[in-house]
């Protein structure tokens, strides 16, 4: 069989294991549906006060700007917030999740990533984008009356990409590393491995790496008729289930295009940890469990898929719930094992 690109082997011990290995993925994604209609964590509503933030715009590639749903605007319009220092010598892109807002990212309203500008790592913060997938979609979503496809794909690789090289970020070997939460992070694997000449690392937060597995394509139908501007059509994303789309956006079929690539997954074991607390306990244990206990599955069928294949994974496992602390501490974590390096 074809899941995650595994080539065939001599011995039938380690197809037995990537057979067992669907199946215990494919029971935990129908048992984690019941709570996966919602978004990624909780806000605080602080904005981390990191100095030497730039703002700027970029080309749409005439997606929906400044709101999901309006015209296109082919000319500009997607912010970009920025921590960059002269002399650092690495780039990393943080993509947000499923309810990303257009005034700040959820990056720097709820944690002290931005930090990592003082330790020799710019930080990107593309805003906008809720329920996108950080992707291209094949249409506009006629459920919710979007005027114009997302076309985030084109964004990051064929708009950001550039205007951080004219702004002299520094790289690696003039490559850069992405990284992303919940649905950013799938998205994050994916855009590395369609562009490595752009990318070198590439790590996924509580992210869904395994879109294949049974049941999943109906979990995100589900968790996207409930992101505002609600409700979105999956379909208008990268078509029906029997789309090639859906199998070349899913990290654990590109594994193939991923050698050499510094890779990091991230994920909680769904228990209430440090940053569960009031008022957010009901939310943290009716949602952000069960979405972690998902995220949790998927994160350990993608780096078992990646060692049959030969990869080795970073990867940073503890208690926690789909919550922003704990991907706090998971770029930390990254970051300490030489994500970045």
């Amino acid at each position: 069989m074809g899941v995650g690109e595994v080539k065939p082997k001599t011995s039938g011990g380690l197809r037995l294991r990537g057979r067992l290995l669907a199946i215990v993925i494919a029971v935990t994604t129908v048992a984690g549906l019941i709570g996966a209609v919602v978004g990624s964590g909780q806000a605080d509503a602080r904005i981390n006060g990191t100095g030497g933030v730039d703002e700027f715009w970029i080309n749409s590639c005439g997606m929906p700007t400044g709101n999901a749903l309006g015209p296109g605007n082919g000319n500009g319009g997607v912010k970009v917030r920025s921590w960059h220092r002269p002399g650092n010598q690495r780039t990393v892109i943080m993509l947000d999740g499923m309810r990303a807002q257009y005034d700040f990212s959820g990056w720097e309203i709820n944690t002290n990533i931005q930090e990592l500008v003082k330790q020799g790592i710019n930080v990107v913060e593309p805003i906008g984008g809720p329920a996108s997938f950080y992707t291209n979609w094949n249409a506009a979503s006629n459920f919710n009356g979007q005027q114009a496809p997302y076309k985030w794909e084109c964004v990051i690789n064929d708009r950001l990409a550039p205007a951080l090289r004219a702004r002299h970020f520094g790289t690696r070997g003039g490559k850069f590393a992405i990284m992303g939460v919940s649905s950013g992070g799938n998205a994050a694997l994916t855009l590395a491995a369609h562009r490595r000449d752009l990318y070198y690392a590439a790590g996924s937060l509580s992210g869904y790496d395994f879109l294949s597995a049974p049941g999943m394509h109906t979990m995100l139908r589900l968790a996207m008729l409930d992101v505002a501007p609600a409700p979105w059509n999956v379909d208008a994303m990268w078509g029906p289930p029997w789309d090639p789309r859906w199998y070349q956006n899913d990290p654990s079929m590109l594994l193939n295009q991923m050698h050499g690539l510094n890779l990091f997954v991230g994920s909680g074991n769904g228990l209430f940890g440090q940053y569960n607390a009031l008022p957010n306990v009901f939310n943290d244990l009716i949602q952000g469990s069960t979405l972690e206990v998902l995220a949790f599955t998927q994160a350990k069928a993608f780096e078992g898929l990646a060692a049959l294949n030969g990869i080795n994974i970073k990867s940073h496992y503890g208690v926690g719930t789909h919550a922003w602390g704990y991907w706090q501490d998971m770029v930390w974590s990254a970051k300490a094992q030489g994500f970045f390096r």
